[in-house]
């Protein structure tokens, strides 16, 4: 299961100038400074496994709720950028971030794969394939002994698309997918059929294309605090 009933998602892709920039400050300034937020519990890099997903990275924050995401603290750090971040994210491209609410999650602990699985549903029936998602299909897979964690969370459209001192300059930032699934298991193969299975539900009628992508860990943050001196 998800640490917390919160989560942000972000894909992004990075220029080829700025790749080592990019990691040296993921690694020692901005995953710390993220996981020592108030309400923020664990974050996570994941690089894709195979030339078929886009974009290259996947980052994934797990909070306490999804008012942490709203909150006072995380917006602070949002509206006041270091030189590092400003100069790290000019070589992001090709980037989606989702502030979500954790619908439903399943599974005993991390996978060393991750499936991710964008996707909207038809508004006739949201509602209604919001629930065979959560209490039928997603415990069912969690069955499955080569997944790990199986877990829904839905947008906060207004939050995610709101612009800070961070956002505001760039270019690169694309619209947040309104439904993400991740699928985390023992192999790409396993989670990636996961994610094939998951569109093939019953009742469950997806609106649009929806993108699969498949990601292997990279790096893996605790909580720990965080002094900006």
């Amino acid at each position: 299961m998800l640490a917390g009933e919160g989560a942000v998602l972000i894909w992004n892709d990075i220029t080829p100038e700025g790749r080592d920039d990019f990691y040296a400050w993921h690694l020692a300034e901005h995953m710390p400074e993220r996981v020592g937020i108030p309400g923020f519990r664990r974050g996570r890099r994941y690089i894709r496994d195979d030339d078929r997903t886009a974009p290259e990275f996947f980052t994934l924050y797990e909070t306490d709720t999804p008012q942490v995401l709203v909150g006072d603290d995380y917006q602070r750090r949002l509206n006041a950028p270091t030189p590092w971040t400003k100069r790290a994210t000019q070589g992001f491209r090709n980037t989606s971030r989702a502030l979500t609410r954790v619908r439903a999650s399943f599974g005993p602990g991390q996978g060393g794969s991750l499936a991710t699985l964008r996707f909207d549903l038809a508004p006739e029936r949201r509602a209604e394939a919001e629930r065979i998602l959560a209490e039928e299909a997603l415990p069912r897979l969690a069955a499955s002994p080569r997944l790990t964690g199986l877990h829904l969370c839905l947008t906060d459209d207004a939050a995610s698309g709101e612009r800070t001192a961070e956002s505001r300059d760039r270019t690169d930032i694309l619209a947040a997918p309104e439904r993400a699934i991740l699928v985390e298991g023992c192999g790409p193969q396993e989670v990636r059929a996961a994610a094939d299975a998951l569109l093939r539900v019953p009742g469950v009628e997806i609106r649009g294309e929806p993108d699969i992508g498949v990601y292997r860990l990279e790096y893996c943050r605790l909580k720990t605090p965080w002094t900006a001196g």
